[in-house]
């Protein structure tokens, strides 16, 4: 299989979804042939052009991303921050070949990359044998890379906000600059705030409840 896979990539965070592509366009055998942050756009990219692979969130702004893997014809990936046993199941029963939690780390997605290209080669015959699939399954879920995964596209994201921002943020303050959402940007806070990156405290106002900000842990 000489031709590179070419890859779709669906999120409904830009930024991310950019991140997601950088990654992917830079593992060998890849190329991505479109971003977009809908259903309806990658219905649009899907009559456009041929996919090999989509890397798609759950939750999207117009539907779900675990029914535009079930409707779509070719291989696909989730790779969200969704952890209900029912959406996993339901991604899984959708064709779904990978489910990555986020946040992951960018070695975790070339991994499964790198895995995926071995998947399509062991099965790029026209006649398999049982060795060629089972070697093709296990291609799929690549062993774990040694040590902690402390890196992501996101996480980097929200880092990077608020270390570069002149005073402490909120989460909604970090979701308006990255892009993401409040719960994503939230999700990330917290994470860093308790690897010791990042430190909290509460931001009184003169009414209503007092609101956590957010700054570098350095400062």
């Amino acid at each position: 299989m000489g031709a590179e896979l070419t890859v779709l990539v669906v999120d409904d965070d830009f930024r991310v979804a950019n991140l997601h592509a950088g990654i992917a366009s830079a593992a060998p055998g890849f190329v991505v042939g479109a971003v977009v942050n809908t259903v309806a756009a990658a219905r649009s990219a899907i009559a456009a052009q041929r996919f090999d692979l989509a890397l798609v969130d759950v939750y999207l702004p117009d539907g779900s991303g675990v029914e535009l893997v079930r409707e779509i014809r070719f291989d696909a990936m989730m790779l969200t921050a969704a952890t209900e046993a029912e959406t996993v199941r339901a991604a899984l029963a959708a064709g779904a070949l990978a489910y990555l939690v986020k946040p992951f780390d960018r070695a975790a997605l070339t991994a499964r990359l790198a895995g995926y290209a071995r998947y399509r080669r062991l099965l790029s015959a026209a006649v398999v044998t049982a060795r060629d699939i089972d070697a093709a399954v296990d291609a799929l879920r690549p062993a774990p890379t040694p040590g902690p995964a402390t890196a992501s596209p996101t996480k980097d994201l929200v880092l990077q906000a608020v270390r570069s921002a002149s005073t402490p943020m909120s989460a909604a303050e970090v979701s308006a600059a990255t892009g993401v959402s409040r719960a994503t940007a939230q999700r990330y806070l917290a994470t860093l705030v308790a690897t010791g990156a990042l430190r909290m405290r509460l931001r009184y106002g003169s009414t209503g409840r007092p609101e956590q900000e957010y700054s570098a842990a350095s400062e």
